[in-house]
């Protein structure tokens, strides 16, 4: 990815502020392998006099320092000297990279805010989670963490030059909707992206190529990174293991995830290995919530949940999906793709939520005989509970969103769908290419 052009991202702006912060923490970034931390970094060191990148995993030398030294100007001299750039605080942006590789690094981060507040820090990993989990404590207080996804929709109009069409969606509402030959050109983006999913690198091939083929293999080559990442996670639970439950995940998208249908395992071995996905980042759990009140969490089950997968163009693939079937259908429902439509709502809704908080996503269930109701995603704005049902296709009854909002006493609702912006009663339709507007516009 460093080889190439980067491209704008959200996050950006956030790291140029913390960059002016006077009473700054270090930064831990967290996501998933090959979600672009490293490379927003890189692009953040631009800005800086000198920039200074540790590689824990490629640079074993330095480990040395941090387990010798304590003062963190002692370890800054020490790594001028390996690195031959001087490192001045204020004017030098040093990024740890794979910081997991060096346990001792990782717990001296906290005597970079304590003793040398000065210094902008960032560090990063891709196994970040399994190494914090292994410390006997952690910095909290300390080290502000912020959590990276891979590209959003938005991210995506931006590296193809569209940024007219995101500021064009953003205006729009159920009384002000898009033309139709702009709404059309939305959804033919949207689907390009849904088959290409916001993996950096995928992103980086179509933009060069304009081949799908091409955005494919480098999913493939990224899915051969996180499957042999397996072995890493615990050392006790076979790497089979884990594999055999990523891909019973991408094949149980549609509904509650069931322990029982992934073969040749129990549920002790499932359970484990599902945690372990979870903490990797490669697997999003939506949990089941009463939405009975504030917050959705405090009426959440978290033995009834399902399981997303971290891209939609890694789903695709995991399923072998011909892309152009998706490219040139009208309706998801022709070609049984409602659970892709359901996985880029609820990725759209993480990746356009707080980069300080991991944002937890829920939905809502009711089995009754002769009653059975589903809504596809419950969020909080402000004070209210909104129901969000995804439609596959551009029409359709919703009697499930209705008795929620009836059980519920919601004044409001959303279906999104392919639709363009509009209105049934009391609930607004959104196309499903600015559902992130349910959350930037909070």
């Amino acid at each position: 990815m460093e080889k190439n052009a980067y491209f704008e991202r959200k996050i950006d702006s956030v790291l140029l502020s913390w960059a002016k912060e006077s009473n700054r923490k270090p930064l831990l970034l967290r996501g998933a392998r090959q979600v672009g931390k490293s490379s927003a970094v890189r692009n953040l060191g631009k800005s800086f006099k000198s920039y200074v990148e540790i590689n824990f995993e490629d640079d074993k030398d330095v480990h040395v320092f941090f387990e010798k030294f304590h003062s963190p100007q002692e370890i800054c001299r020490q790594l001028s000297l390996f690195y031959k750039t001087e490192i001045i605080a204020g004017k030098t942006l040093v990024f740890f990279d794979e910081i997991q590789s060096c346990p001792s690094a990782l717990a001296k981060l906290r005597y970079f805010y304590e003793k040398y507040q000065e210094l902008h820090l960032i560090a990063a990993g891709s196994l970040l989670e399994f190494a914090i989990e292994e410390m006997a404590s952690f910095a909290v207080g300390r080290i502000r963490s912020l959590y990276l996804y891979p590209f959003s929709f938005e991210e995506f109009l931006l590296s193809q030059k569209n940024a007219l069409l995101i500021k064009s969606y953003r205006q729009a509402n159920s009384k002000n909707p898009l033309s139709e030959p702009i709404h059309k050109e939305l959804n033919k983006l949207l689907k390009t992206f849904l088959i290409i999913g916001g993996m950096p690198e995928a992103i980086v091939k179509y933009t060069e190529t304009k081949s799908f083929l091409q955005s494919q293999m480098a999913i493939d080559d990224l899915m051969i990174s996180f499957k042999s990442d397996f072995a890493k996670y615990k050392k006790r639970l076979p790497s089979t293991h884990i594999e055999n439950v990523f891909e019973s995940v991408a094949n149980q998208i549609d509904g509650k995830f069931v322990y029982e249908r992934v073969a040749e395992l129990n549920n002790s071995q499932v359970k484990q290995s599902l945690e372990l996905l979870i903490m990797a980042g490669l697997v999003i759990p939506v949990t089941h919530t009463s939405a009975n009140g504030i917050p959705l969490g405090a009426g959440a089950n978290f033995k009834r949940r399902r399981m997303l997968l971290l891209d939609t163009g890694m789903f695709l693939r995991m399923l072998n999906f011909d892309a152009s079937q998706i490219a040139i259908a009208d309706d998801f429902k022709t070609i049984n793709m409602g659970s892709l439509a359901e996985m880029f709502v609820g990725l759209e809704i993480l990746k356009s939520s707080s980069y300080y908080i991991p944002y937890q996503l829920y939905y809502w269930h009711r089995e009754k005989k002769q009653s059975n109701a589903q809504v596809d995603f419950v969020i909080q704005k402000n004070d209210s509970i909104i129901p969000i049902e995804v439609k596959s296709g551009l029409k359709g009854s919703m009697p499930s969103l209705r008795l929620f909002m009836q059980e519920k006493n919601s004044k409001s609702g959303i279906r999104t769908s392919l639709e363009n912006f509009g209105k049934y009663e009391n609930i607004d339709i959104y196309p499903l290419y600015a559902i992130s507007n349910l959350i930037v516009n909070k």
